[in-house]
Order: C-alpha cells, then structure tokens, then sequence
C-alpha cells in the first residue's frame, strides 16, 4: 500500500470535514476507491474505513470549533444534542443497510446522492 497515498487522503479529509463539516463520505470514501484499490476491495470496505477515522477527526474539529471563542461556539449544543440519538440510530440502520445493498448499487447510490447534494449546494438556498 502507498501510505503516502492514504496520508494524503487523510490530510485531504479532515481539512475538508473541519472546514465543510464532511470529509469521510464525500471525500474519504471515494478517494479510497480512486487510489487505494487494493488494498480497499470495494465501497463497503472504503466506507466502513472511514467511520472509523471520522471519529477522532470529527473530535478534533468539534474541539477546535468549539474553542473558535467560548462566547460565539460555532456548535448548537441544543441542536447537536437532538441530533445525537437518532443519528445514532441512522448509523446502525445505515450499516445494516451496507449489507442487503450489493456492491453495485450502494455505488450508484452513493453516486446519485453526492450528485443531488452537489446540485442542491450549488443552485439553491
């Protein structure tokens, strides 16, 4: 494996996840798929690789988000709080998900929803 390549990646995603809020689906996922197959076999595999590294990058840009100044927190505690057991629950659901999809249409997917966020980010309030 180039690790190279995956620190790259690595880089890429989390400047993108501290700075837009994503980076382990929109980036991680299909930069895995692009440039590190093999040793990814498939998107099952990019995917369940990048919740695990979501995880501290994700604390890292909560904390440093949090510490931009205590009396103008860019997080909404009330809202993160709500949001927390159902996404909780949707992260279950979603990888249960991973496993009556095929391959092939988690991709095409995955694909259309990057797409639809994309134009959505891009043509609309």
């Amino acid at each position: 494996m180039n690790y190279f390549i995956a620190a790259l990646i690595g880089l890429i995603s989390g400047i993108t996840s501290g700075l837009f809020g994503v980076g382990g689906g929109l980036v991680m996922v299909p930069a895995m798929l692009f440039f590190l197959t093999p040793p990814i076999r498939d998107i099952k595999q990019a995917i369940g690789t990048s919740l695990v590294v979501i995880i501290p990058t994700a604390m890292m840009g909560s904390w440093k988000h949090f510490n931009k100044d205590p009396n103008l927190s860019n997080i909404n505690w009330n809202v993160a709080l709500a949001l927390v057991p159902t996404a909780i629950i949707g992260g279950y659901i979603g990888a249960w998900l991973t496993k009556v999809i095929s391959t092939g249409d988690l991709k095409r997917v995955f694909g259309a929803f990057i797409i639809l966020v994309g134009i959505r980010l891009l043509f609309f309030k």
